[in-house]
C-alpha cells in the first residue's frame, strides 16, 4: 500500500523537482491523449468516406438497371460493384473495434457443398491430450466446417476437422482453433481463391465465365459471390503490392510506360480514358519486379504520384508527363527503340535510303548490346565506350548532316529531328553499364493488359482498376522471378492471414521461399 506523500518534510529543491516531474507527467499524458484523439479522428474520417462510397455503390447497383447498356457490359458491371463492395465492407470490418455491435455481422447463408465432391479430411488434434493437471483428457466430440477447394481442372471439398477433449477432472476443454483464412469462417480455401484471380487477371476470363465452368464441374457459384471473394482478396494483397512498390522505389534505374483503359464513369453509360502506368527494374536486375498503377488520367502528377520522392534513371519515351520528374532530380533516359521506330516507318511508307542507313547503324549498337547483355555494369559501360560511343558519334554527325539536305517540314525530317531533339537521353545509356540501351521491357510488361481489354472490355471503377493493378504486379512479378504464378498466389494467401507485417517483404516474389510441406 502506497502511503501519502507529507509535502511539509520536503526542501524547496525537492518540491521543484517534484513539480517539474509533475509537469513533465501532465505533458507527456496530454500528448497521449492529443495522439489518441488524433488516430480516433482519422479512423472515423476514414469509416465516413468509407460508409459514403459504400451507399453510393449500393445506390450504383440498384440504379444502374435502368440505363442503356449491353448484357455483356451489365454483367461485367456488375462484377465489379460486388468486388468493390466486399472490399470496402473488409477495409470497414478491419477498422471498426471488435468490440462495436453496433452493426452486428450478418452469419452467411450457405448451401451445402454437392455430396458427389470428393472429401478431404484434415485432423486439428491438441498437441497434447494430457490435461495440465495431468490427467487424461476425454475425446467428446468435434467440429467439422467444409471448405470448398480446387486444384486445376478438379473440385473437392477439404474438411477441416477439430476435436474435442475434456478433462473430468478439471472439466477443462481443449480444442485446437481453425487456421486463419483470407476469408474468414468463408467457403473458399486459398487454392480455389488463387485460381480464381489468376483466371481472372492473368488470363483475363471474367467471372460470369467463371462461373459457367464451375457450374459445368457441379458447383453452383454466383458471380456475385465470386466478386465478393476478388474484392476482399484485393484488400488483402493491397499490403504485398504497396512493398512491391516500396521495393522498386529502392533501385536506381527504372523503366516506366503507360497505356490507355476504358473506365466507366459511375452513373453514366459512357467510358472515358484511364491510364495504367508500368514501373518495373531492367530485365538484367538481380531482382526483378514490376509494378502497375492505376489512374483516372495521363496528367503527369500521377507519374509523380507514384514515384514519390525517387530521384534515379527513368528509361521512358518521350511523353511530357515525366518532364517534372525531371526537374526534380530524376535523370532521363532515351529509348532508342522509339528513335528507330521512325525510321522503320519512315522506311515502310516510302523504301527510304537514309531511313536503311539509319536502321543500319541503329542495328550496330543492338548487335553490340546483345554481344555484353550477360556481363556485369562495369565490363558493359568499357565495351560501350569502346564499341558503341564511336558508333553514336558517327550517327549524331550523320544525322546533322543529313537534316540539312532533307526537304523542311517532311517525314524524313521529323524522323531525323525525333533523334536530335532527345540525343542527350538517347546518349546517356553509353556512360553507365547499369542502364539499358531501350524501354523495350517494360512494353513486354505491359502487354498482359493489352490482351486483358480485349476480355473485360472497361474497368469499372477506379478502386477495381486498382485491385486489378495490385493483383497484377505480384502476378507478373512472379512470372519474371520464374514461379509459377496458381502457387506462388495460393501459399501467398494461405500465410498472409497470420503473417507479421513488419515482415511483409518475405511475400515479395524476388525473395519467396515455398513453404516445405
Amino acid at each position: 500500500m502506497k502511503t501519502l506523500l507529507n509535502l511539509n518534510q520536503l526542501s524547496a529543491h525537492q518540491l521543484r523537482t517534484l513539480a517539474a516531474q509533475l509537469l513533465v507527467q501532465v505533458e507527456e499524458k496530454d500528448q497521449r491523449i492529443a495522439a489518441d484523439a488524433k488516430a480516433i479522428q482519422q479512423k472515423e474520417l476514414k469509416i465516413d468516406q468509407l460508409t459514403h462510397e459504400l451507399a453510393y455503390l449500393r445506390r450504383l447497383k440498384f440504379s444502374h438497371k435502368s440505363e442503356q447498356l449491353c448484357a455483356l457490359q451489365m454483367s461485367l458491371l456488375d462484377e465489379v460493384s460486388d468486388a468493390d463492395i466486399a472490399a470496402i465492407e473488409s477495409e470497414l470490418d478491419a477498422l471498426r473495434d471488435k468490440t462495436d455491435t453496433a452493426q452486428p455481422k450478418k452469419k452467411p447463408k450457405r448451401r451445402p457443398l454437392p455430396e458427389h465432391l470428393p472429401r478431404l479430411d484434415i485432423r486439428h488434434d491438441p498437441e497434447s491430450t494430457t490435461c495440465s493437471c495431468g490427467c487424461q483428457l476425454r475425446h467428446i466430440g468435434e467440429d467439422v466446417s467444409e471448405k470448398l477447394d480446387y486444384l486445376p481442372g478438379t473440385f473437392q471439398v477439404e474438411r477441416h476437422i477439430r476435436s474435442k477433449w475434456a478433462c473430468d477432472a478439471c472439466e477443462t476443454l481443449v480444442q485446437k482453433p481453425m487456421p486463419p483464412q483470407i476469408i474468414d469462417k468463408g467457403l473458399p480455401t486459398s487454392g480455389l481463391l488463387a485460381h480464381l484471380l489468376i483466371a481472372k487477371y492473368a488470363d483475363h476470363l471474367p467471372l460470369y465465365r467463371q462461373a459457367q465452368i464451375f457450374e459445368r464441374a457441379g458447383v453452383k457459384l454466383p458471380s456475385s459471390t465470386l466478386a465478393e471473394w476478388v474484392g476482399v482478396c484485393g484488400v488483402q494483397l493491397e499490403p504485398v503490392a504497396q512493398a512491391l512498390k516500396d521495393f522498386l522505389l529502392t533501385q536506381p534505374v527504372l523503366h516506366a510506360d503507360e497505356t490507355p483503359v476504358p473506365m466507366l464513369k459511375p452513373g453514366n453509360k459512357k467510358t472515358h480514358k484511364a491510364y495504367l502506368w508500368a514501373y518495373t527494374n531492367p530485365a538484367n536486375a538481380e531482382h526483378n519486379a514490376v509494378y502497375y498503377h492505376f489512374s483516372e488520367g495521363r496528367n503527369g502528377k500521377f507519374a509523380r504520384e507514384a514515384l514519390q520522392d525517387w530521384k534515379g534513371a527513368l528509361v521512358c519515351d518521350d511523353y511530357p508527363g515525366y518532364k517534372a520528374s525531371f526537374k526534380q532530380g530524376v535523370t532521363e533516359v532515351g529509348c532508342m527503340a522509339h528513335a528507330r521506330r521512325k525510321f522503320v516507318e519512315l522506311h515502310e511508307s516510302g523504301k527510304s535510303t537514309i531511313a536503311i542507313q539509319a536502321i543500319d547503324m541503329m542495328g550496330q549498337l543492338y548487335a553490340i548490346e546483345k554481344e555484353i547483355q550477360p556481363l556485369p555494369p562495369e565490363e558493359r559501360q568499357t565495351i560501350r565506350q569502346q564499341k558503341s560511343k564511336p558508333i553514336m558519334d558517327l550517327l549524331l554527325k550523320w544525322l546533322k548532316v543529313h537534316r540539312e539536305k532533307v526537304p523542311k517540314g517532311g517525314a524524313t525530317e521529323k524522323a531525323i529531328n525525333y533523334s536530335l531533339k532527345r540525343w542527350d537521353a538517347l546518349s546517356r545509356y553509353l556512360g553507365d553499364g547499369r542502364l539499358p540501351i531501350d524501354n523495350n521491357w517494360v512494353e513486354n510488361q505491359i502487354r498482359p493488359w493489352a490482351l486483358g481489354r480485349k476480355n473485360w472490355l472497361f474497368a469499372g471503377s477506379l478502386r477495381s482498376g486498382q485491385r486489378a493493378a495490385n493483383i497484377m504486379s505480384l502476378i507478373q512479378s512472379a512470372k519474371n522471378n520464374g514461379l509459377e504464378p496458381y502457387a506462388y498466389l495460393k501459399e501467398v494467401l494461405e500465410r498472409l492471414p497470420s503473417h507479421k507485417a513488419s515482415q511483409i517483404d518475405q511475400l515479395l516474389p524476388h525473395n519467396w521461399q515455398p513453404s516445405n510441406r
